[in-house]
């Protein structure tokens, strides 16, 4: 039988004052929670002097219930390892005729949420899946981690950490992490900081929405991307924001556009390398965007997605590198890099404005986590985020090159291909008169799944086409994916 649990009392509600015996209370609670399904078979129960300590009674009733319930089968032992609730239970499916009546845990009446709720995404139940396939995106490749040195890192802190950093307090979070945190970004974005302008974060999420606390009130206008992330555009708007859409071409978000509209709090921009188009903000409209964020006092926050992997040159330095008036919020994240479910990132802050991010960040969830911080403080320290970023952009580099001949080869000119050599994911354009979305759910029934570019657009007039990733897929699965979406869309 499959052990599972731990040997957590139950709740046994004892009443001193009631006729019933002490054992036999002690009994009905454990029988009642057993056919309830509260406590399930393989369960571990506590030992008669834990539990007596527990509900505060003497161990002699426990032990004449726990012989009681041996004996009628629902208690099980096993030397050496303890009681556990039986693998095979009597009246498993009987209501007790002692348990009282408890009200349906049904929904019944009026069951108001807030109008906000309704403003945010559904949760795409079958999220499970969308790790499959040559075209995944969000994902980068798992087999190559380090995850050797990264189980040493987590277990050396585990196994010794410091009493001060279990008692920690700061919503701006470790200062070791932070401040290496500020090398690496110095040296590879350029960016302007010192550790205390860095709070870390629980992924780029998490920061779209502490900045937007901290920075913008119901009512605000703020400039969105177009085509854009459409996580960030539903967080702004179920904060009561209003969204001006501005569009975006190979060089970028259209600066000259968003100087024409009015009263912009913030624009909020990806410009290392666009998602989902993938251009890259030319030096020119970098510096219009700071000149209009100074000139109207505005906000600009940079979400420096996909910029540490750039194929045809070096990687291109910061937006906020470049802020000389500290308009620039500073966003990056570290589970994109290594693996989704790391969920570490980081906001750099304004110096002025750090009392304000911390105010909302411990009003919130008051500091992030101790542990995967300590470990990714030694991952940078000793070099190992480096050696991997390396390693890696000569795999995805490699990628890139086997998903644009393929392209090319089964495709010609047919789609329309976007975005410089960088990241991990291409965007493809169809001609008019393809819906992708159609084309995705047809494609899923082949097993191969894609995501529609037209779901990325939040204006009336979208384009279709597919947001390709090619981060999780050896390169000997790109061509044959290529030829399934050829099949869908041509023969």
């Amino acid at each position: 039988m499959t052990r599972v649990g731990a040997s957590v009392s139950p709740v046994i509600a004892i009443d001193r004052d009631e006729a019933k015996p002490l054992h036999k209370q002690v009994y009905d609670g454990y029988r009642d929670a057993i056919l309830r399904g509260d406590l399930v078979p393989g369960q571990k129960v506590p030992s008669s002097r834990e539990l007596a300590l527990d509900i505060r009674v003497s161990r002699f009733p426990v032990l004449h219930a726990y012989a009681q319930l041996t004996a009628e089968g629902y208690f099980e032992s096993q030397t050496g390892s303890g009681t556990f609730i039986s693998s095979t239970l009597p009246e498993a499916t009987l209501p007790s005729d002692d348990a009282p009546d408890e009200p349906s845990q049904g929904p019944s009446g009026n069951r108001p949420v807030s109008k906000r709720a309704h403003l945010y995404p559904k949760y795409p139940r079958d999220v499970a899946i969308s790790g499959l396939g040559a075209f995944c995106l969000h994902h980068a490749e798992l087999d190559r981690f380090p995850f050797h040195v990264w189980s040493a890192l987590l277990a050396r802190h585990s196994r010794n950490p410091s009493s001060a950093s279990l008692r920690r307090i700061d919503p701006m979070g470790s200062p070791r992490f932070r401040k290496e945190i500020c090398h690496y970004l110095r040296t590879a974005r350029s960016v302007k900081c010192e550790p205390e302008q860095v709070m870390i974060v629980s992924g780029s999420q998490q920061a779209l929405d502490i900045t937007s606390r901290a920075l913008l009130d119901p009512g605000d206008t703020v400039a969105l991307e177009e085509p854009g992330y459409s996580l960030q555009r539903k967080l702004l708007a179920a904060s009561g924001c209003r969204l001006k859409l501005i569009p975006v071409d190979e060089q970028g978000m259209d600066v000259t556009r968003l100087a024409r509209c009015r009263a912009v709090k913030a624009a909020f921009v990806t410009p290392s390398h666009q998602f989902p188009m993938g251009s890259t903000m030319s030096a020119t409209r970098r510096l219009h965007l700071l000149n209009w964020a100074q000139n109207t006092g505005s906000w600009v926050v940079e979400d420096d997605y996909d910029s540490e992997y750039r194929y045809d040159a070096q990687p291109i330095a910061s937006l906020q590198g470049l802020d000389a008036n500290a308009r620039v919020i500073y966003i990056g994240t570290f589970s994109k890099i290594l693996f989704p479910s790391l969920r570490v990132g980081y906001i750099v802050i304004p110096r002025d404005l750090v009392p304000t991010f911390e105010s909302v960040r411990f009003a919130l969830d008051i500091f992030p986590p101790y542990l995967y911080q300590e470990a990714l403080a030694d991952f940078l320290a000793l070099g190992h985020l480096g050696r991997y970023i390396r390693k890696m952009r000569q795999i995805y580099s490699e990628r890139r090159t086997v998903l644009m001949e393929s392209l090319q080869s089964e495709f010609g000119d047919f789609l329309e291909k976007h975005g410089s050599p960088a990241g991990m994911h291409v965007s493809v354009t169809l001609p008019d008169g393809f819906d992708d979305v159609e084309i995705a759910a047809r494609a899923a029934l082949h097993r191969l799944l894609l995501w529609p570019l037209s779901r990325y657009y939040a204006g009336e007039k979208p384009r279709h086409g597919f947001v390709l990733g090619y981060g999780s897929a050896p390169a000997e699965h790109i061509p044959a994916a290529v030829k399934q979406l050829r099949a869908l869309l041509i023969d």
